[in-house]
């Protein structure tokens, strides 16, 4: 799939979620799907309702669809519920930890961050998005980015630390101390869906 450069707000209301990667939009965003019948109550399929469930998870990680179809292939292959394990999964990627933390406003900001070298993983400089971050990786910056970072903190008062990092806002310094479990993800996200689909 191509990048997809058209507008935003309206792909991320049509799944009906308020706000998948941008903590402005939570006050603002409409709830209806957008265009001009949007607001009318459709019956959906149960194909459609799969495809929606895969559709939302995919656009909250901003990931296309050949990236999210390696990670399912990755997590059916690993012993455990897939399901959560495509959830934590996508919640190791480095670019969802900076944003996870407070280091990034929101996930686009937190990939370009990335792939303009500002980020050391173990003191080794790290500019893939898709990183998977391993319990006992410690995230820093490179020297000479930290008047940037401090920048983007200034800007977030939302932000709080998942349970499973430590997070030295002083420092700018994260520790992905343990994978998370279910219970601590999304609960709005249906992954069982998303296998569901997947499986047809």
């Amino acid at each position: 799939m191509a990048k997809y450069t058209g507008p935003s707000n309206k792909l991320y209301r049509n799944y009906g979620v308020s706000d998948l990667s941008n903590r402005k939009l939570v006050s603002s965003l409409r709830q209806n799907a957008s265009g001009q019948h949007g607001a009318a109550r459709k019956k959906l399929s149960e194909y459609a309702i799969h495809l929606n469930e895969k559709q939302k998870i995919r656009l909250t990680y901003l990931l296309s669809e050949k990236q999210f179809v390696r990670y399912y292939k990755e997590a059916s292959r690993r012993k455990g519920v897939t399901g959560t394990i495509l959830l934590q999964l996508l919640e190791s990627r480095l670019d969802n930890i900076l944003f996870r933390t407070g280091f990034a406003i929101t996930r686009k900001q937190a990939r370009q961050i990335v792939n303009h070298g500002h980020v050391l993983v173990n003191g080794k400089r790290v500019d893939i998005p898709s990183y998977i971050a391993e319990p006992g990786d410690e995230i820093t910056f490179k020297a000479g980015s930290n008047d940037f970072v401090k920048n983007v903190l200034a800007s977030i008062d939302m932000a709080i630390a998942p349970v499973w990092m430590t997070v030295d806002k002083d420092a700018l310094k994260i520790k992905f101390d343990r994978i998370p479990e279910r219970e601590e993800l999304d609960p709005e996200l249906k992954e069982q869906l998303v296998i569901e689909y997947y499986s047809k």
